[in-house]
């Protein structure tokens, strides 16, 4: 009789993540939607389809009075059709072999089954099998991705202030001037005004909330003049310690033609070469203007445009 016995591999074993971590810990009640859409059995594939495409669901679940009978998905509706059946039910194409998951279950065997029965969704049934949710892998991404951000919030908090050299430099009246000049299509260092600004925020000691606003402000304040500006701008930040950061961009560029347009979330005039990039995606004026407690923008076609930001040092309560 041979003993099998365990010996360490020859090279050095994978660490585990803390996203791997977190997909034993957390609970699948802990990630699903709770009350999810479902569809009776005897509605049309008609209804079925229309409320699919109302919610913006790719599936749902099936149900005969209180009980889980199967699950219709966008595939069903293609199926129905291609095929031209106009006066079926749900009950006629939906998937009657599920896969569901239980509600005190840990996240890792969702993703199991994600894995092993390739499908979309699973619906969450509890001990009784009644269904009391239904879970995605965007929602355990979400999920994942709330944690890890609470939990360096918390990192933050009890994280020692290592304050550099620039505290000699704070009294009453000091102001600490930045000046950045920013090239036109150079995405490689686009970035570094932003990066420059919030080492400095850092170094005094400035609230981590207050430092990140003004990250994302400063970043896509320097990407739009990288994108849109012919001969690039100038970025100019004014920090106030005690009460708040002032940002400045200029450049003399052609200009925003229609200002309240450019302010709409994904409305953009990139053209299709930065696109390509992966920049460009019309949320850069609209970013700004969510992390600034203060925001103006003066844009003439053929001249130019000034944009003011003006971020308070006290982190805003709903932040």
């Amino acid at each position: 009789m041979k003993k099998l016995q365990g010996q360490n591999p020859p090279s050095a074993p994978l660490e585990a993540t803390k996203i791997q971590e977190l997909m034993y810990e957390l609970r699948v009640d802990e990630i699903m939607t709770r009350m999810p859409i479902t569809v009776p059995a005897d509605a049309s594939m008609r209804q079925a389809k229309e409320l699919m495409r109302f919610r913006r669901i790719s599936g749902v679940p099936v149900v005969e009075g209180d009980a889980l009978v199967g699950i219709v998905s966008v595939e069903d509706v293609i199926r129905w059709l291609e095929l031209g059946a106009a006066d079926s039910t749900v009950g006629d194409w939906m998937t009657r072999d599920l896969f569901t998951v239980r509600d005190d279950e840990a996240a890792i065997q969702a993703i199991s089954r994600f894995a092993s029965c390739k499908v979309g969704r699973l619906p969450v049934v509890d001990q009784s099998g009644s269904l009391v949710g239904i879970v995605t892998p965007g929602d355990i991404m979400n999920r994942v991705v709330r944690v890890l951000d609470s939990m360096y919030r918390e990192a933050e908090k009890q994280r020692p202030k290592n304050h550099t050299h620039l505290d000699e430099l704070v009294s009453d009246d000091t102001t600490i001037v930045l000046r950045c000049q920013v090239a036109s299509a150079d995405f490689v260092r686009a970035g570094s005004a932003a990066t420059r600004i919030k080492r400095v925020l850092d170094g005094l000691g400035i609230d981590p909330q207050v430092v990140r606003r003004v990250g994302i402000a400063t970043y896509e304040a320097e990407m739009n003049l990288a994108i849109h500006a012919d001969r690039g701008g100038h970025i100019t930040a004014r920090i106030d310690p005690t009460s708040r950061v002032s940002i400045e961009t200029r450049d003399d560029g052609p200009g925003i033609p229609d200002v309240e347009a450019a302010l709409t979330p994904g409305y953009s005039t990139a053209p299709d070469w930065v696109r390509a990039l992966g920049f460009g995606a019309g949320m850069g004026l609209s970013n700004i203007r969510n992390c600034a407690d203060r925001f103006s923008i003066e844009s003439k076609a053929g001249e130019g445009t000034l944009l003011q930001i003006s971020i308070d040092i006290a982190a805003r309560e709903d932040s």
